[in-house]
């Protein structure tokens, strides 16, 4: 028997381990190739296999890592994992320890965006029947946007030109970068809850799919959804198609636009009252001619020019019935008299005195 050194499985393990950590051309690799297996566990790790129609890989990919995701992995996806290769000493197996994936030939964002999509869609909340109208009137508008882009000066500039004494409340937010979904998720509770307006503009300026990344979150969705008043999404130009767009109960193409649908223009409501001002003149002239040709038919009625005429007539009748009525009742007394002398004259020849009269 060779006396050379025997090594534990441990050692074996741990050894194989440093010669594949200990590898530059393994310490930083790209691998391609189909998730399956896919389990996000309770830890927030993710475990999944990579596979090619030749072999397969486990992977791992620990939750430090997987929370800058801006996609959810799923089974039977292509993608494209950087990690390094090691060894999991438990179980002798080797895997690779991800630290970024991308989905295979697609942007990880436009993966995001489509599954956010479909999720939302399938809750019912991009449902036409749940969308509100907006209001014809609005005394106040409430603007969820950057207080120092162009977006802003734009809204303001449209509101003003078409109503320049419409009340609008700026609720001022970043609108890219990680801090900008919570701020505009806030601005939509506080006017909602203190603003007292009756329609709302959430939006900004057009940029590349990360700027406006913000308009995809899924918290900002979700409160857009949840006001109690309408809210025109805004964002980007006419091209630019954003989750809040599909949630908001009105898509404007730009925020001057979105100014356009909401403020009501001044001289266009000016002609309004003026043509429904002329057309109310007009009905009552109208009426006022009906009503007058009206008196005149009863004026020149013979009702009108002789009330009582009628009052005689009826007067008269009423009194043609009653001596109608008295000669019926005279002809009854009489028929009922002249029938009770036959009887008494029948009577009287059947009586025996009559009898013993005649011999």
């Amino acid at each position: 028997m060779d006396h050379a050194r025997i090594l534990t499985v441990h050692e074996l393990t741990r050894y194989v381990k440093g010669l594949l950590e200990s590898d530059p051309g393994l310490r930083d690799v790209w691998v391609q190739g189909e998730i399956s297996n896919f389990k996000h566990h309770t830890s927030g790790h993710m475990y999944f296999t990579l596979k090619d129609d030749r072999a397969q890989i486990r992977c791992v990919m620990f939750r430090s890592a997987n929370m800058r995701l801006r996609f959810v992995p799923e089974n039977g996806m292509e993608v494209i994992a950087r990690g390094q290769v090691s060894v999991y000493e438990r179980d002798g197996q080797y895997q690779l320890y991800v630290q970024v994936m991308e989905p295979r030939g697609v942007g990880a964002l436009h993966v995001a965006f489509e599954q956010l999509k479909a999720r939302l869609e399938a809750e019912g909340l991009f449902d036409p029947a749940r969308k509100r109208p907006l209001p014809r009137l609005p005394r106040r508008v409430g603007i969820v946007t950057s207080p120092t882009g162009a977006a802003l000066r734009d809204i303001i500039r449209v509101a003003r030109r078409r109503f320049p004494n419409i009340t609008l409340v700026v609720a001022p937010v970043l609108v890219q970068g990680d801090e900008a979904p919570p701020q505009v998720i806030r601005a939509i509770e506080l006017l909602n809850q203190h603003g007292r307006v009756d329609v709302i503009i959430v939006g900004r300026g057009g940029g590349s799919l990360e700027d406006l990344w913000a308009f995809n979150d899924e918290g900002v969705a979700r409160a857009i959804a949840a006001s109690a008043v309408p809210v025109v999404s805004a964002v980007g130009h006419e091209t630019d198609f954003t989750i809040a767009d599909f949630v908001a109960d009105v898509r404007a193409p730009t925020p001057s636009a979105a100014a356009e649908l909401v403020v009501p223009s001044r001289a266009e409501l000016a002609g309004t009252v003026a043509g429904l001002a002329s057309r109310l003149v007009g009905a009552l002239h109208h009426r006022r001619r009906l009503n007058r040709e009206r008196w005149r038919r009863i004026t020149s009625s013979r009702v009108f020019r002789r009330p009582f005429d009628r009052v005689y007539q009826e007067r008269q009748r009423l009194d043609d019935l009653v001596r109608r009525a008295q000669a019926a009742v005279i002809r009854g007394i009489e028929r009922r008299r002249e029938r009770l002398a036959g009887a008494a004259g029948r009577l009287d020849a059947l009586s025996p005195l009559a009898v013993l009269g005649r011999g």
